[in-house]
């Protein structure tokens, strides 16, 4: 509508200040503009704890939720309208006075390797050192190449590949997603194949969060989901929830449609590396979350809740 009280209205919405997360919501912003020219969009820019804490391991520090809890804390407070996030950041449960109410279509879900002389995994000698802040790449890189040195890697996506010249690294372990957002993708050496490199749970998809009773704003962003994506990320969500949220093991996590079908591969590994439970399951699109329950319950089932419990046992 074209209403007075449009044109005056200011929408606020909360980012990340990463360089990454900026383009984002600025992406994100520029859609909503073109939508509704009426329309103000300011950015707010809001420093979360991931951001504070930057040197400490993910893990220690409660990995999921991380880099949106105070975000979510602006959003119900009212002091912004909406709020951008990368999928894969956002825990399994929401708050529930908060929704995702659009995921756009979703950029390359891949891991990549960016290396010091543009090789490629295969051709990495052992002993060649690999940067990489996430239990899910190492556990996956440590099972197919024990060899290699990984190296515990934290910070924005530019840090981290800075971190490649000054801390001696061989290679680092990125998001391809980022890398193409950030303009960057020439300095990728390697796309890392599925096989070797199994996602986390919406790796690529980002997605915009309002207050769940907030009708013009979710009339205002409908405009930028993908139903496509959205099933696809909803069936992975599905599938983390059902293995108990962020929790502390190494979850990935990776949903595509062909047609009516479906197809959803999840993986969970123990801390170490050794064991890597793997599994897929087809089915009916439509029923996307039933379909991410029943392949963790597989994985559950087939060893995966025994490094679950041996995760919560006392020392």
């Amino acid at each position: 509508g074209g209403s007075e009280a449009d044109i005056t209205r200011i929408l606020r919405l909360g980012t990340r200040g990463s360089a990454l997360a900026l383009v984002q919501s600025g992406w994100v912003a520029e859609r909503i503009r073109n939508r509704h020219p009426d329309a103000t969009v300011e950015l707010v820019t809001i420093r979360t704890q991931g951001d504070i804490l930057h040197d400490v391991p993910l893990a220690g520090i409660g990995g999921k939720g991380i880099f949106i809890r105070e975000i979510e804390e602006v959003l119900l407070r009212g002091d912004v309208d909406l709020a951008v996030h990368s999928m894969k950041d956002l825990p399994a449960e929401l708050p529930e006075p908060l929704d995702i109410a659009a995921i756009p279509p979703r950029e390359d879900p891949r891991d990549v390797l960016i290396s010091k002389r543009n090789q490629q995994m295969e051709e990495m000698s052992g002993g060649a050192r690999i940067g990489t802040g996430s239990l899910r790449r190492g556990v996956q890189l440590r099972n197919r190449r024990p060899d290699l040195e990984i190296v515990p890697l934290r910070g924005n996506l530019d840090t981290r590949i800075r971190k490649l010249g000054a801390e001696q690294l061989d290679g680092v372990i990125v998001a391809a997603a980022g890398l193409r957002r950030m303009g960057w993708a020439g300095r990728i050496s390697q796309f890392l194949p599925m096989e070797m490199m199994l996602p986390a749970v919406g790796q690529g998809a980002i997605g915009i969060e309002i207050r769940r009773d907030d009708a013009r704003c979710r009339e205002i962003v409908d405009c930028l989901n993908d139903p496509v994506t959205a099933v696809e990320v909803g069936a992975e969500r599905a599938f983390l929830k059902r293995l108990g949220g962020g929790c502390q093991l190494p979850i990935a996590g990776f949903a595509k449609t062909s047609g009516r079908e479906m197809a959803v591969e999840g993986l969970v590994g123990s801390l170490d590396g050794r064991i890597v439970i793997r599994r897929q399951l087809r089915g009916p699109a439509e029923a996307f979350a039933a379909l991410g329950e029943d392949l963790a319950e597989r994985i559950l089932a087939e060893g995966g809740r025994k490094l679950l419990d041996a995760l919560y046992e006392p020392a």
